[in-house]
């Protein structure tokens, strides 16, 4: 059962709905401990006082900002209190705007909101109103005493709670140096339609992508536990020649594409049915 990890309510207008929030996303990262080669003894880290070359212990520790080089300010831990957002414990909607309107940059991490059972109605008619507007709700939310704007958005049966960056957390493209328009010869943008056609899927089926690298690791890792050694085959990327023409390189992807389709359609059928068998297993 998936653990609650806040509890309040969505508040917008006079309506309050009761809910949990849950993580819909899970790290699926493999996680590895520092040893010594030596005699494979856990690696720790000591705190050292870059001055006095000391061992200093938690509680002579104290937290600074560095306005200047070398110049700090102490904040105690009543600093940061006095500065503490309130904890509403609520999902406070501001505003509503149509989804196409929110640069997908400024979206974070996504949590699930599962209305209690008083809520149920009014959860499931707040989620068909977006759908029916095509609108998301824009929202000031206080999780865990840091304040966030997120986005309270339909998706199938659910409304998900989408943690959003602040305008300041954005690097501006301005920044960096980009192609502005040009005028695109249209024998080479006819190609590259018809290379964007045959790659093109009518309906985008995740299944069908597997973590090759984590996969292939944790294979290696059960074999080396249960004393046996996986054959290593060095994987050399396919080399790519120096691009001379722009519409023979489109006019040579076209044709890698087509065999790709195929060789993916039968992969992600093949991959389908296996998962298939093991959850009936």
């Amino acid at each position: 059962m998936p653990h609650a990890i806040w509890t309040g309510s969505i508040n917008f207008g006079l309506v309050t709905i009761p809910v949990k929030l849950f993580t819909a996303v899970r790290a699926n990262d493999l996680s590895f401990n520092l040893l010594h080669a030596k005699d494979e003894g856990r690696v720790k880290y000591e705190r050292t006082c870059e001055h006095c070359h000391k061992n200093v212990p938690w509680d002579e520790i104290v937290k600074g900002y560095e306005y200047e080089k070398g110049q700090y300010v102490i904040l105690k831990d009543e600093d940061f209190k006095k500065v503490n957002v309130e904890a509403t414990q609520s999902v406070d909607i501001v505003e509503f705007v149509d989804i196409d309107q929110i640069n997908p940059m400024y979206f974070d991490k996504p949590y699930y909101l599962e209305p209690d059972k008083k809520g149920r109605h009014a959860y499931a008619l707040l989620r068909e109103a977006l759908n029916t507007a095509n609108k998301v709700a824009i929202a000031r939310v206080v999780i865990r005493t840091k304040e966030h704007i997120a986005a309270v958005k339909p998706n199938g049966d659910a409304l998900i709670l989408e943690i959003m960056h602040w305008t300041d957390e954005i690097v501006e493209p301005e920044t960096l140096d980009f192609p502005k328009e040009e005028k695109m010869p249209p024998a080479e943008m006819k190609m590259a339609k018809m290379l964007i056609d045959t790659m093109a899927v009518e309906k985008f089926e995740p299944e069908g992508f597997e973590n090759k690298y984590h996969d292939e690791l944790m294979a290696m890792i059960e074999a080396r536990a249960a004393g046996k050694e996986l054959p290593q085959a060095v994987k050399k990327a396919p080399a790519r020649g120096k691009v001379v023409n722009l519409m023979d390189v489109l006019q040579q992807s076209l044709e890698q594409s087509k065999k790709h389709r195929e060789t993916r359609a039968a992969s992600t059928k093949k991959t389908t049915t296996t998962r298939r068998k093991k959850k009936a297993a």
